[in-house]
């Protein structure tokens, strides 16, 4: 029953998933949207880290290996609520979000490998901006606007086994899709008609991550753990049309005239190499710190992607994480709390996109990322927990005519256990 449960709230939650609205950044208007780092809420409460950890009972996006140290079946559920509070040089704006962001599911095979299948966000576009150009008294002679709605989503299938009883090895292999939208709304002022460009583009492609882990016990039950993890290039494929018509503006109320012209789109978002690599050490059930490092080289876009817009441009990104765990005693009988996980980290990130405020597309800002995070790991029955997990942050900055986002996540999943599939029951 509860198999049949889970199926069909997993696709419940698929189909929202594929429509929601994921984003409300303005740095979601460049490229394919706000990207989003492939991890699960217990990962990102330490820090955003996961290549070189791995659990018995927790799913991890991060290194395709860990699955292979999988003992029970794993049904992963994530979302995010978003407190964002967005400010310019003269103003500041805020606003909220609440989103799903990954549904999962893992289970061994044998003892000596795991397999798992999933939906999660690639990039999110969700913007709304507005641009005024005065005359020398201060008064509006031309209004702009901004909108965006869309994404691109995964699907993955990922596969890891123990080749050795210390080193662990695995793939996962991700299939990309989603539409984009982007609408630009002009109106001067003398004129009866404004002007709307609308750009609709599909994006598809897919990707191979290859991962391994390496587990060695010392002394003091104490295990040193390291990881690596490469996600190698690929290509995601952006076809649509764009078209500009006349439109009668009425308020909030756009009225087509006329169609002034239409053009087919076509272009590619060229996704170099990805390397993550770490550390870490613990003991099993009780404590964990861990640290990596993330490093990709350049996005390489051709087509409408290198040619609609200047005032952007991608350079090299890295990410840096800390974090860990620590358990007072899992088995405790007289304290709830002590069986409580316990989790915290600090994550420093160049996103590798350079935004120009100034409007002479030559000067160049990098956008920054950093938030510091700490959550809970909440026992439930059997194995299975809830994760609460909280994270603010700060990206960007109000330098170089741009805006800065500071930002406070809460995060919730569940991580529910189930009986093996693939064991035999016996009857004695």
């Amino acid at each position: 029953m509860i198999k049949k449960f889970l199926v069909l709230f997993t696709l419940l939650i698929s189909t929202s998933f594929l429509a929601q609205r994921t984003s409300l950044s303005p740095y979601s208007f460049f490229g394919i949207g706000e990207e989003f780092s492939p991890v699960t809420v217990e990962q990102a409460s330490m820090g955003g880290i996961g290549v070189a950890f791995s659990h018995y009972k927790y799913l991890n996006f991060t290194n395709p290996a860990a699955i292979a140290n999988l003992r029970y079946t794993t049904y992963g559920f994530g979302g995010t609520h978003k407190e964002l509070k967005l400010k310019s040089a003269t103003s500041t704006q805020s606003s909220s979000l609440t989103t799903f962001n990954y549904v999962g599911i893992g289970f061994p095979i044998g003892k000596k490998a795991g397999f798992g299948v999933g939906i999660q966000p690639v990039s999110s576009v969700g913007y709304e901006l507005e641009n005024t150009i005065l005359d020398a008294n201060g008064d509006i002679t031309e209004l702009s606007l901004f909108e965006g709605n869309g994404g691109v989503n995964r699907i993955y299938f990922n596969l890891g086994f123990l080749l050795f009883k210390d080193l662990a090895l695995g793939a996962k292999a991700s299939f990309n899709f989603g539409n984009i939208n982007n609408t630009i709304i002009d109106q001067r002022v003398g004129l009866s008609l404004g002007t709307k460009y609308e750009e609709i583009t599909q994006v598809r492609g897919s990707a191979i991550q290859l991962g391994a882990q390496y587990k060695k016990a010392v002394k003091d039950d104490l295990t040193i753990t390291a990881g690596a993890a490469v996600k190698l290039s690929n290509e995601m494929r952006v076809n649509g049309d764009d078209y500009l018509y006349s439109v009668i503006l009425l308020g909030a109320a756009q009225i087509p005239r006329d169609t002034l012209s239409t053009s087919g789109i076509s272009g590619t978002f060229q996704m170099p190499l990805k390397s993550t690599l770490g550390i870490g050490i613990g003991k099993t059930d009780k404590w964990y710190a861990g640290v990596e490092y993330e490093t990709q080289d350049a996005y390489q876009t051709s087509g409408f992607l290198s040619t609609t817009n200047t005032a952007f441009r991608y350079g090299n990104s890295n990410r840096i994480g800390i974090g860990g765990f620590y358990i007072p005693k899992i088995n405790s009988i007289s304290s709830y709390f002590d069986r409580i996980t316990y989790r915290f980290g600090i994550r420093m990130e160049n996103t590798g996109l350079l935004v120009d405020g100034s409007g002479t597309n030559s000067n160049f800002s990098e956008i920054k990322d950093f938030g510091i995070s700490f959550g809970l790991g909440i026992p439930l029955k059997r194995l299975s927990t809830m994760n609460v997990g909280f994270e603010y942050g700060k990206r960007g900055s109000t330098d170089n005519n741009l805006i800065q986002e500071n930002y406070l996540n809460l995060r919730l999943s569940l991580s529910l256990t189930d009986v093996n599939w693939f064991i035999k029951r016996r009857i004695d």
